[in-house]
């Protein structure tokens, strides 16, 4: 392990970072992305951080699922590592994260919003966090300091009254007047805007009425290409018309519930209207919550402008995942489909990342943390097993980057089985395994094994699964030589699991 040694100078000036991190936001949803809905939500604010820095393109969660992503960007490791794979495991917090390096290096550190860690945050100078998924109106906060001793689980908490996008940014700009000045910082802002159940603010009730959102290519597309074990037999917009119309019952803790927004009336409506309807009610409500959210990055730069910090501030926007907004009539993420892992990142430095510049490079969350600390000037932890990109951010070439990401989803359900895969430049190689091997059961069966291709330069949406044509059965050898030397490297063998081994061999 490699300590974080001092700055030489003790004068150096290091550049202060604000990481804001929102919760299931989809590229898709920032207009600099230039999606379809680019055309009916404009985000200007985030859209500032591309214009006057970079936007990464591809950016991507290694296990697109709140906890363990935050999990992996905090400890700079793959979930098998870390030992977050799934919703319900811990943080350990014995461990030391990316934010002890930063207090080591002299940095004043905190993070405000959304933590899902389950543990006591660490290594934090100040910490004010909502319990779990926390509430959108008049939420409860655990605060650094406030009935210390207790276990954490049991921590009285502050409630205030608002809204909770609102309210996470009035902590942050409180915490950023109110700090000591003479030491850089490094704030986490974790929103936990536009997570379900997307409870907008008031004032928005009534943005994009009138308003028809494009619908995306595969909302009605013909699943027949799947290998038949991914296919779910309810698809996410029918199951969730029947949350909104009060004909389901919540089954599970990935279940949305009751609407909160008023009933969605299906009654007498086909399969095809009811699918259309129900998606033109999730995502005005999903982009009225990102209208809070995109409110909330402009107070933001409006203060760091005015307060004179902006030029040695690094300001940067991710989230924790991405989101389906209807793409293969899906909701949620999980699934290794572009619209699930994708990240939205962009980031601002004034003097060092040239403004405009974009990065077609694959990045993981996994680089986050060596990254953040490279961006400080600090040494590197050689347990982290990403790479800092911040020389991409740069726009320099950067040699032996790696042409491929690993990712993993450990949580087996019937309706999204465990799998893992591989994503290149140009394909994308997916095995989906189904077994709970030892994971914290949700109560699903195993399902039965399955391999799917996409060729994503022909099939950028992921339309048709070419796995076992014989054109491209070269590149299944590679991609499948590819994705064990990836494991290999990473650690992540499974030789615990022979059932699982056992799977990977069929063809």
């Amino acid at each position: 392990m490699v300590a974080c040694s001092a700055p030489s100078d003790p004068k150096e000036k290091r550049p202060n970072i604000l990481f804001i991190m929102s919760d299931d936001h989809s590229a898709n949803a920032v207009s600099a992305y230039g999606s379809r809905l680019a055309s009916v939500l404009k985000t200007p604010n985030i859209d500032r951080l591309a214009d006057e820095g970079v936007k990464l393109n591809n950016c991507f969660a290694t296990n697109s699922i709140c906890t363990p992503s935050r999990a992996t960007i905090l400890t700079g490791q793959y979930s098998h590592l870390n030992g977050v794979r799934t919703l319900k495991d811990h943080l350990d917090t014995k461990k030391k994260n990316v934010v002890h390096y930063f207090k080591e290096y002299g940095y004043q550190t905190a993070v405000i919003g959304k933590w899902h860690l389950h543990s006591e945050p660490q290594g934090f100078e100040h910490w004010q966090v909502l319990p779990s998924q926390g509430l959108y109106f008049d939420p409860e906060f655990k605060v650094k300091g406030l009935d210390e001793g207790t276990p954490y689980k049991k921590r009285m908490m502050k409630k205030y009254k608002g809204y909770v996008t609102d309210i996470i940014t009035d902590l942050s700009l409180n915490w950023l007047k109110e700090r000591d000045d003479d030491r850089p910082f490094m704030l986490m802002m974790h929103h936990k805007a536009p997570h379900a159940l997307w409870e907008y603010h008031p004032k928005y009730e009534n943005l994009l009425d009138g308003v028809v959102i494009p619908e995306p290519e595969t909302l009605f597309e013909d699943k027949s290409h799947r290998a038949p074990a991914t296919v779910r037999k309810e698809n996410d917009l029918k199951r969730l018309s029947r949350r909104m119309s009060g004909k389901m019952q919540v089954s599970s803790v990935h279940d949305f519930g009751e609407w909160p927004t008023g009933n969605l009336n299906v009654e007498g409506m086909n399969r095809e209207e009811i699918v259309r309807a129900t998606y033109q009610k999730y995502l005005k409500d999903y982009l009225r919550v990102i209208a809070s959210l995109d409110e909330s990055i402009g107070r933001i730069l409006d203060y760091l402008d005015e307060s004179g910090r902006a030029e040695n501030t690094i300001v940067i926007y991710t989230s924790d995942q991405g989101m389906f907004l209807g793409e293969h009539q899906y909701l949620d993420k999980r699934w290794i489909f572009e619209e699930s892992i994708r990240m939205p990142f962009l980031a601002r430095w004034p003097g060092k990342i040239k403004p405009g510049t974009t990065a077609d490079e694959l990045i993981t969350n996994v680089d986050f943390a060596s990254t953040l600390l490279d961006m400080a000037g600090a040494d590197v932890p050689v347990h982290f097993q990403g790479s800092s990109f911040l020389p991409i951010m740069k726009g320099q070439e950067v040699e032996d980057w790696p042409s491929s990401v690993y990712y993993r989803y450990w949580m087996q359900r019937d309706m999204t089985p465990a799998h893992f895969g591989i994503r290149t430049d140009r394909y994308k190689l997916i095995f989906y395994y189904g077994l709970n091997l030892d994971t914290k059961s949700f109560g699903h069966p195993d399902t039965e094994p399955a391999w799917e291709l996409y060729d994503l330069e022909k099939d950028p949406k992921e339309k048709n699964n070419v796995y076992g044509q014989e054109q491209y059965a070269s590149i299944v050898a590679e991609l499948k030589n590819e994705l064990a030397r990836k494991r290999e490297k990473i650690g992540d063998t499974d030789r615990q699991y022979p059932e699982l081994l056992k799977r990977i061999g069929f063809n």
